[in-house]
């Protein structure tokens, strides 16, 4: 008997041509390339009758050979693990697949008809409306789902808060992806570029945030004569930077398969749908991808990445929007190291953040601001949870708010979604999702927006082990409504209530000094008028020098702070290196003793080699001397005659 499962699986099998004794999967054959139709077979089976026991066909058959083989080769899979794999891969070779499903499917194990699924749900007046979508998560060989009170009215009516949730999606989705770009403009989330499977993407996707309906941008360029227009697709690329400015969309930098010398800057134009290279000024920074580019105001702040050589980068470039301008900037201070695919933000118009992001060798969870005012580099003091290690996040700032979603350490997706207060470095956890879902990958994108007063992030894409093309949507169960705020330095926070006794503690004395200088003869209207212009400048003038005496201390605290932290980040890495060399030092000394220890036999076995030289030596000279005594015999023999006979010896006959 066939396990339950979600109509959704039904669906695609009718869809793909399986299912019942009325229906062919000779049709599946022909849909599909012959191993995804292969492996889509294979899968079904093991969804709806369980593990291959049917015996091996005979080889002449290659047809239902390679059927079997399929089946057989998923083992024991489990079959809610085989229906997921069934769908997903699917909607990766057909993503629009369910809007064209059947309206009837076919029940397998009945082979009885029954509707294709309508996702409804009876509203409180009564009437029928489209059914919430559901997020998919993993959990072993597991699957499940949870419904989310999701309408088809667009992010406006997402009820439920704190939660990511999966909206309800029409039109043909884009290709899964990471590493590409996203930026919001007009309630359009548009997405540019990125890589899947290795290959970079060059395409332009519009996902309408009223109508959660993805179309596809045509991009148009001028020809070189300037006299008309012709499609013309940009380079493909990812790791580039997407930016809303004004009512226009720039990509900045990416890895391409060509790269140039610097970074380029193109610009995207949706009156017009045309692409276009702007011309930049000053001295361009290499070519890079993986970096951050971050809107302050009309300056885009461009920190670390990796060139075309995979050197990772720590420098600081600035564009200037309005005359596209760009300059190199001399800071201050300990940089981050160098490092790529962090995230950035900045706060209050000042504060540039970088947290986390990876070198070659290790991913990062340090926090780091640059003061863009004097341009120095600092440490701030965290509290709250400590984050872990990752590369590949995404963050977006909401009001005071930064919030970080995936991201991964080379082992695993980061599940945690969380939130920095910039005003006082705290960090949260929102919310945490379960198994391989892609909001617990690398390489996301995210983007904010805001709809009848509520705020909603969005994120796209992904990878963590598959590509992800998948849409979720959080909304903030409120509004940040904090009294914090950054005083003159990065870690120096106060609050403005706080503040205010100190002041007029503060300014007491002087307050009495200035009334009693001010008792004078003048009539009473005229003396209170001017008393209080006074008393006012005074207090004006006390709170700025209290103001100024503060900033001083504070600063003069956060740079004692920063120099404790460089003694200690140095006297770790001396006490590192140490460590270092004393365990080279002592893989040495091992190697010297083994060397020694090879030297002697070396030795031996050449004293060795001396004896048995000489003993050749000796052999030789016996030999020799051997060979001449019997030489010497022969000619002696040789020489007889008259002293033969006298000798007793009668000479050979042969001789005569």
């Amino acid at each position: 008997m066939a396990p339950a499962y979600p109509e959704r699986f039904y669906a695609a099998a009718a869809y793909v041509g399986f299912g019942g004794s009325t229906v062919s999967s000779a049709r599946a054959i022909s849909r599909f390339q012959n191993d995804v139709a292969l492996l889509l077979y294979a899968l079904y089976q093991q969804a709806t009758i369980g593990p291959c026991t049917v015996p091996e066909p005979s080889a002449w058959n290659p047809a239902e050979h390679s059927k079997w083989t399929s089946w057989h080769g998923l083992g024991k899979m489990a079959f809610a693990e085989a229906m997921r794999l069934f769908v997903k891969i699917l909607e990766e070779e057909d993503p629009a697949w369910y809007s064209k499903a059947p309206e009837y499917i076919v029940e397998p194990t009945t082979g009885m008809e029954m509707h294709k699924p309508k996702l409804c749900l009876t509203t409180p007046n009564g009437n029928s409306s489209p059914k919430p979508n559901t997020i998919s998560t993993e959990i072993g060989d597991m699957s499940e789902t949870q419904d989310k009170d999701i309408t088809m009215e667009g992010l406006g009516s997402v009820t439920m808060y704190d939660q990511w949730v999966a909206p309800p999606l029409s039109g043909q989705r884009p290709k899964p992806r990471y590493q590409h770009g996203s930026a919001l403009l007009q309630e359009k989330m548009y997405i540019f570029g990125g890589n899947y499977n290795g290959r970079y993407l060059n395409d332009l996707q519009v996902l309408d945030l009223k109508t959660l309906t993805w179309s596809k941008v045509v991009a148009k360029s001028t020809s070189d004569s300037g006299e008309s227009t012709v499609s013309m697709p940009v380079a493909p690329c990812s790791g580039h930077s997407l930016i809303t400015w004004r009512s226009r969309i720039l990509s900045v930098a990416g890895h391409t398969k060509n790269p140039s010398a610097t970074v380029t800057v193109k610009e995207f134009d949706p009156q017009t749908c045309m692409w276009s290279n702007i011309e930049t000024q000053g001295k361009a920074p290499v070519s890079r991808g993986g970096q951050s580019a971050t809107l302050v105001g009309t300056r885009l702040v461009m920190f670390g990445g990796e060139n075309a050589k995979r050197s990772l980068l720590n420098d600081l470039h600035i564009l200037d929007l309005e005359t596209m301008t760009w300059n190199e900037v001399d800071y201050i201070g300990t940089p981050p190291s160098p490092r790529s695919d962090h995230a950035a933000a900045c706060h209050a118009e000042r504060y540039l953040l970088i947290f986390g992001g990876a070198s070659h060798a290790m991913c990062f969870n340090d926090l780091h601001v640059l003061d863009l005012k004097s341009m120095e580099w600092s440490r701030p003091k965290q509290h709250g949870v400590t984050p872990a290690s990752r590369a590949g996040h995404a963050g977006v700032t909401v009001g005071e708010n930064w919030f970080i979603v995936g991201g991964g350490n080379n082992k695993s997706g980061v599940s945690e979604t969380l939130l920095l207060n910039m005003s006082t470095f705290t960090w949260s956890v929102v919310t945490t999702v379960q198994g391989r879902v892609p909001l617990a990958s690398e390489g996301l994108s995210l983007v904010f927006a805001s709809f009848t007063g509520e705020d909603v992030i969005i994120s796209f894409g992904g990878y963590n082990g598959h590509y992800s093309n998948e849409v979720y949507v959080l909304k903030q169960s409120c509004k940040s409504n904090a009294q914090t705020r950054i005083v003159d330095g990065p870690d120096s926070i106060t609050t403005s209530r706080a503040v205010e006794p100190e002041i007029e503690t503060a300014q007491e004395g002087k307050v009495r000094e200035i009334m009693m200088d001010n008792v004078d003869p003048l009539p009473a209207n005229v003396r209170n008028v001017e008393t209080s212009e006074k008393l006012v400048s005074a207090l004006k003038v006390g709170n700025e020098e209290l103001r100024a005496t503060i900033t001083r201390e504070q600063f003069e605290m956060v740079h004692l702070k920063q120099e404790l932290a460089d003694a200690e980040s140095r006297n770790a890495n001396l006490t590192k290196e140490l460590q270092s060399v004393r365990g080279q030092l002592a893989a040495e000394q091992s190697r010297c003793f083994k060397l020694e220890v090879d030297v002697a036999e070396l030795r031996q076995k050449l004293q060795t080699m001396d004896t048995l030289q000489k003993e050749l030596e000796l052999l030789q000279r016996q030999k020799a001397a051997a060979e001449q005594a019997a030489l010497n015999a022969e000619r002696r023999q040789g020489s007889r005659g008259v002293w033969g006979w006298l000798a007793g010896t009668p000479p050979d006959k042969s001789d005569s």
